[in-house]
């Protein structure tokens, strides 16, 4: 009997990606601690590789109190320089310092609309978006409703989120389902 092979999107080639891939990648997330890990995550990224991310994954969790926004904005410089010193974790001091803005930010957003779910999900009337490609080549690096996001964003004061990392966010969340038609993940 012969195995059946899984199609997935072309970016998933290894054991971490693949399993990101199949459990996280495009599936709506309306969790606030969730939302918040994904967003540091995303912001740490920029300039690197997704999968030296997922590598780190549980490094950073650690490191970040478990991405307790109400922890990681009461970060101060002791704290900072403790993190500049992990070795586990991305130690780029902008990006460390932008955790705990984009923290502090993040819970202003909570108390404004109840929770940053609600928040993020009304740019797209809290439905995901699924998009129809046939390859990875059509996937667009930003949209439309990225750069409004990211406008907004940075206009509240979070630092890491231009169009494009918000672009991988809102595919990371699920609110756009990029998964291309050949992949099994796929939605018509």
């Amino acid at each position: 009997m012969e195995k059946q092979t899984i199609e997935r999107c072309s970016w998933a080639t290894t054991d971490l990606y693949k399993e990101y891939h199949d459990k996280e990648w495009g599936k709506p997330v309306h969790n606030d601690d969730k939302l918040f890990e994904m967003l540091i995550l995303e912001g740490m990224q920029a300039g690197l590789s997704w999968l030296t991310i997922l590598n780190k994954r549980e490094a950073f969790r650690e490191a970040f109190d478990k991405f307790d926004c109400r922890k990681v904005a009461l970060y101060g410089e002791e704290k900072i320089e403790e993190l500049m010193q992990n070795e586990k974790i991305v130690r780029n001091r902008l990006k460390i310092k932008s955790a705990v803005t984009n923290a502090q930010q993040f819970i202003k957003i909570q108390e404004e609309y109840g929770s940053f779910d609600s928040f993020i999900w009304s740019y797209v009337n809290h439905k995901p978006i699924h998009n129809h490609f046939n390859t990875e080549d059509e996937l667009p690096a930003k949209t439309q409703i990225s750069d409004h996001i990211s406008k907004d964003l940075k206009k509240r004061g979070f630092k890491f989120v231009g169009s494009t990392i918000i672009y991988a966010y809102m595919q990371a969340v699920g609110i756009v389902n990029d998964h291309v038609k050949k992949c099994h993940l796929y939605q018509p």
